[in-house]
């Protein structure tokens, strides 16, 4: 019987889902595997156990993938966070403690729970995170805690420009001292056997077509740079963080769950070229605010000849809508199905 390992295992998923395998991939494998065995092999006299695995890499490499498999392998006391909710967990908890320790007690009730915390899509965009991740880390690590962190950030490019980030630096040095980083990065000539460039929907919503979907996104900007656009708008002001050369990525929560209108999506309209949203839901009445802020983005895209790629909680003919938008929502997917499917776009 072939021994078990972590690689021989990733093959096999990956070939069950057709999956074209890099060596790269294989190669970041191997490196969790040998992070998380740590505590059952010898450690030489004067190296130190790394409590920290961080992988960075760009949109559509894989690293989600590759760390979800892994998580999924392990049978130990584990959580898997979103950054951003994580840390809106560490907020509510310190506000609802108000006491000067509450780092501290906050990584003692993680212990209790956790000997592996897994953070997806680590970044750093606010100065009350950055003054609070380094003491925050540094109490994780003191509790023997593991970390894996996936991010498309290099380390020491974390807050980058970002205000006082001088007093963020005892959190880089943290993560450098604790942790082992690793680079995913793909060769340009790198494809999925069974990714179509020009698939524009995808769907349901789950770790397959999300893998799809970043792959079609890198394809389309891996020549260009990334940058980040402001839109003002009446004194609001929307920040298009994933921007390069007039191909844009949001969130159905970015461009649906804030307070923006029609005038927002227009002038949105005016530096994009194409635009690609994910994990536009099914609708209900507990949804509806947002359902009829995209009927207007899509009315506004579909008018500007926007090129559109989706991914969708169903196809785009079972997609279900609340009552009260029900007659008007079948313009819209009625308008998806031709900016998705048309050459016109």
């Amino acid at each position: 019987m072939r021994p078990f390992s972590l690689q021989n295992s990733f093959k096999e998923f990956c070939q069950k889902n057709k999956y074209e395998i890099s060596i790269k991939q294989l190669e970041i494998v191997k490196d969790l595997e040998i992070f998380l065995l740590q505590n059952k092999r010898v450690i030489n006299f004067f190296s130190k156990k790394k409590l920290c695995f961080y992988l960075q890499g760009n949109i559509g490499v894989g690293k989600t993938m590759i760390v979800n498999f892994v998580y999924d392998q392990l049978n130990i006391k584990k959580t898997r966070f979103h950054f951003n909710k994580f840390m809106i967990n560490f907020h509510n908890f310190r506000h609802e403690k108000k006491k000067d320790n509450s780092i501290i007690k906050y990584v003692k009730k993680l212990k209790k729970k956790y000997d592996l915390i897994y953070l997806d899509e680590f970044q750093v965009t606010n100065i009350v995170d950055a003054m609070i991740l380094g003491k925050l880390f540094e109490i994780i690590f003191l509790e023997n805690i593991k970390i894996i962190i996936t991010t498309n950030t290099r380390l020491f490019d974390l807050y980058k420009d970002g205000l006082q980030r001088d007093l963020f630096i005892p959190f880089i040095k943290i993560i450098e001292k604790n942790s082992i980083q690793k680079e995913l990065f793909l060769e340009d000539d790198y494809r999925m056997q069974t990714i179509d460039k020009n698939q524009k929907v995808f769907y349901p919503l789950n770790e397959k077509t999300l893998f799809c979907l970043n792959q079609n996104f890198r394809v389309l900007t891996k020549n260009f740079k990334k940058e980040e656009k402001l839109i003002h708008t009446k004194g609001r002001i929307f920040k298009v963080s994933n921007y390069y050369s007039g191909i844009a990525r949001f969130s159905f929560r970015e461009l649906c769950d804030k307070n923006l209108g029609a005038e927002d999506y227009l002038n949105l309209s005016e530096i994009c070229k194409h635009i690609f949203i994910e994990d536009i839901p099914n609708f209900d009445e507990n949804n509806s605010n947002q359902q009829l802020r995209f009927i207007t983005l899509i009315d506004i895209l579909y008018e500007k000849k926007i090129r559109l790629t989706i991914s969708t909680a169903s196809e785009l003919k079972k997609l279900k809508s609340s009552k009260k938008h029900f007659n008007v929502f079948k313009r819209t997917t009625s308008r998806l199905y031709e900016m998705t499917l048309s050459k016109n776009y």
